[in-house]
């Protein structure tokens, strides 16, 4: 099959000729029809994930078709349409045996732990516990986009944040994650303020349901005109970046009691930010990590999107191929255009 490989962290990336994967017992092997370009597929490049030993093939967000199954498999069949969350539970650990697969002490991540999805196929772990159906009104370009960052957005604003409507909302950073982040807590009425240093982000992000959107590269106090939009301070602040600053902005500009769910990677020196633990602690303040969502809990994002109430179509700002992907993963730390993007052009 051909795929995307890096032999070495930071050096380019080539399409290569590479074996087919096989199942394991308890594994499939799916063709892939649609993967997501995403920064955390950037941080691994970089060798900020300790999961990764070169050479690789990246990519984490998928969907595609069963073309084999292992022995072991019960629940999938060759030919089922699926798509599945990047964080993949065992289903024995502790962890999985109390619901939390996205914790799961064994985790399978393809394009992290195992190879990824930047290629014709991909063998996937745990089969049973981690695939998810696919409507069949759902295409492949757009189920590949909920694997990562509209499913991580969907738990950090529904599980961790539990946002209910006439609640103010703060997304920092508006891209995929952000941008997903404010289309669902639009959804549950909720009054979303967006921040980002990027117009055209910020222009998106009204579009999807932002109330009001700040450009923290022009404004001076960004946490000042949050709390000066929101009456003294949001509900629930995300941030969907992961950098010190907004990390610090996030909690800074919540009302008392307030949660912080923090989605965007902490890396490099960003691994360990300075926080305002006074006021975590007069204010009674959470702050709370959201990492992926389990598949079984996705029959609720897919319902709110089959009854027109998420329409994460609308994120997808291109497709591209193999061999542009190749290129444009690099990048991604600088990439400033509009939307996300997938890859549907594999030969």
């Amino acid at each position: 099959m051909q795929a995307i490989l890096y032999d070495n962290f930071r050096e380019p990336l080539r399409i290569q000729s590479v074996p087919d994967p096989s199942p394991s017992p308890q594994g499939v092997v799916l063709r892939v029809e649609a993967t997501g370009l995403c920064r955390s597929d950037w941080h691994g490049w970089m060798g900020h994930d300790p999961d990764i030993t070169p050479p690789h093939v990246p990519g984490h967000e998928l969907a595609g078709v069963i073309v084999e199954k292992g022995a072991n498999v019960s629940r999938w069949d060759v030919g089922d349409r699926v798509t599945l969350p990047f964080v993949g539970g065992c289903g024995h650990c502790p962890e999985c045996l109390s619901g939390n697969h996205q914790v799961c002490d064994n985790q399978f991540q393809p394009g992290f732990t195992h190879w990824g999805a930047f290629a014709q196929f991909v063998a996937i772990e745990y089969a049973d516990i981690n695939l998810v159906r696919l409507p069949e009104t759902l295409d492949f370009v757009t189920a590949a986009s909920l694997g990562c960052r509209f499913s991580t957005a969907f738990r950090a604003i529904v599980a961790q944040g539990k946002v209910s409507g006439g609640e103010y909302v703060a997304v920092h950073g508006c891209g995929g994650i952000g941008l997903s982040a404010i289309m669902i807590a639009h959804a549950l009425g909720a009054n979303v303020i967006a921040i980002d240093i990027n117009p055209e982000q910020l222009k998106l992000a009204t579009a999807l349901g932002a109330m009001a959107t700040i450009n923290a590269r022009e404004i001076d106090k960004p946490v000042e005109a949050i709390k000066q939009l929101s009456d003294g301070g949001v509900q629930v602040s995300i941030d969907a970046l992961g950098s010190q600053e907004t990390c610090f902005n996030s909690i800074s500009n919540l009302r008392k009691r307030g949660k912080h769910v923090q989605v965007g990677l902490m890396v490099g020196d960003h691994r360990h930010p300075a926080i305002p633990m006074d006021k975590v602690v007069a204010n009674e303040l959470e702050i709370l990590g959201s990492h992926g969502m389990q598949a079984y809990e996705y029959p609720r994002m897919l319902e709110m999107i089959n009854k027109g109430l998420l329409k994460p179509d609308k994120l997808i700002g291109r497709t591209i191929g193999l061999e542009e992907a190749a290129t444009a993963l690099p990048k991604m730390n600088t990439y400033q255009g509009a939307g996300v993007t997938i890859i549907d052009q594999f030969e």
